[in-house]
């Protein structure tokens, strides 16, 4: 395992669509999710794509630490594997969440989000996975399928004077 180098906004990699993964169990994916995890734990994030170690597939991992877990519904998750997924808004309703980027160090931005998604695609097994997701977790999953589709959070944002780095947001009252 290896921790990777992660990709800053300003990259190419970050604003390309993804390709899809036909062999989920070919060694080069199996060592690309083995050396994310690590990476994402390295990193100390709750979610990393595969297009932010520079590897523009359709892949990323996610979790819901307790301290982020939204009640029974949105229940703390370990580290979760999503390939080639499929996001859907269940429901119109939406809320404005903080959040950063990895791949934006050191900075903070208000994002409106849909409250729940459906998801399906592939657990790092192969095998199916799918449900409705709501809380952080469904944030998370959002904020990580936009880095497939070469979006970055600032490109949603409806407010940039809602951006600002981490230790000025909390200092003036932003929720980091």
């Amino acid at each position: 395992m290896a921790v990777l180098a992660i990709a800053r906004m300003g990259h190419p990699v970050l604003l390309a669509k993804a390709q899809g993964i036909d062999d989920v169990h070919a060694p080069e994916i199996r060592r690309l999710i083995s050396d994310m995890r690590e990476t994402l734990e390295q990193s100390g994030g709750v979610g990393l794509a595969a297009p932010q170690v520079y590897v523009s597939y359709r892949l990323f991992l996610y979790s819901v630490p307790q301290t982020r877990s939204e009640g029974p519904d949105d229940p703390a998750l370990p580290v979760q594997v999503i390939i080639n997924p499929e996001l859907e808004p269940f429901g119109d309703e939406t809320q404005l969440r903080m959040e950063g980027c990895l791949s934006l160090p050191g900075l903070r931005g208000e994002v409106p989000r849909y409250k729940a998604v459906r998801y399906r695609g592939l657990d790092e097994n192969g095998q199916a996975v799918e449900g409705v997701a709501t809380g952080f977790r469904a944030h998370v999953m959002q904020h990580e399928m936009d880095h497939l589709d070469g979006i970055l959070y600032p490109m949603r944002m409806t407010d940039l004077s809602r951006m600002g780095f981490d230790a000025e947001m909390v200092r003036y009252g932003g929720k980091a």
